[in-house]
């Protein structure tokens, strides 16, 4: 894709949906951290039937480690991996209180030194709560990016590294909303909708599906 073609894309993705969000549900930094810890290998929907309670019970670092482990997993034991997670969380929670007085920080650096928060979890943190224009590379992104040209990679580092060079502004902030929410609403997995994709005359995509499978109507937006 070209310069002019990138921007077009955002422009366009950004006029159908102007303020993007993480469906990820939380209250404050902390309660992001921890969601999108628990959100690896799962999904938002998933995370978030599990957290509705948890996080009427907890706020701080220090209410998760008066919960406890086991208290914890009662409550996520419907997530995948949820006893290493479980495990990482109150870990993370522990080094919270002992080295940052309960607050979450606002440096990548400081993050992924947290137990469980790797990279891609550190970038949502940051640019959800934060505001910094950082490029969260899940599954999605990964997809997107290859996909369209915009960005192509053999691993998240180099999608990620292509992303901070050619996302212009002023859709740097938002913009890995945007290819999330495309990436599971649009471009899909197994049957990218390019029927009804709104950037796919932008697309490089070779392979593009211009017309819905029989039987599935042209406006179904279900998410894989």
């Amino acid at each position: 894709m070209t310069k002019d073609q990138i921007f077009e894309f955002f422009r366009r993705l950004a006029e159908d949906n102007p303020s993007p969000q993480t469906e990820l549900e939380y209250g404050n930094a902390y309660q992001l951290l921890v969601a999108v810890a628990l959100s690896a290998q799962a999904t938002d929907v998933g995370v978030n039937k599990a957290t509705r309670a948890l996080f009427r019970k907890v706020e701080t670092p220090q209410a998760m480690l008066d919960l406890g482990e086991d208290g914890l997993k009662e409550h996520i034991k419907t997530i995948g991996l949820f006893n290493s997670k479980a495990k990482n969380v109150i870990a993370l929670s522990q080094i919270l209180v002992d080295e940052h007085g309960g607050e979450v920080p606002d440096s990548r650096d400081e993050l992924v030194k947290l137990p469980g928060v790797g990279r891609k979890t550190a970038n949502v943190v940051l640019n959800c709560w934060f505001g910094q224009e950082t490029f969260a590379v899940d599954t999605h992104i990964f997809r997107v990016g290859n996909r369209t040209g915009m960005a192509k990679g053999k691993t998240p580092e180099q999608v990620e590294a292509k992303l901070e060079k050619r996302v212009p502004q002023p859709f740097r902030r938002d913009s890995h909303h945007w290819m999330i929410l495309h990436g599971r609403y649009v471009c899909k997995a197994r049957t990218p909708e390019c029927w009804r994709c709104k950037v796919a005359d932008l697309c490089s995509f070779r392979k593009k599906v211009l017309e819905p499978p029989k039987g599935r109507a042209a406006g179904d937006a279900n998410a894989d």
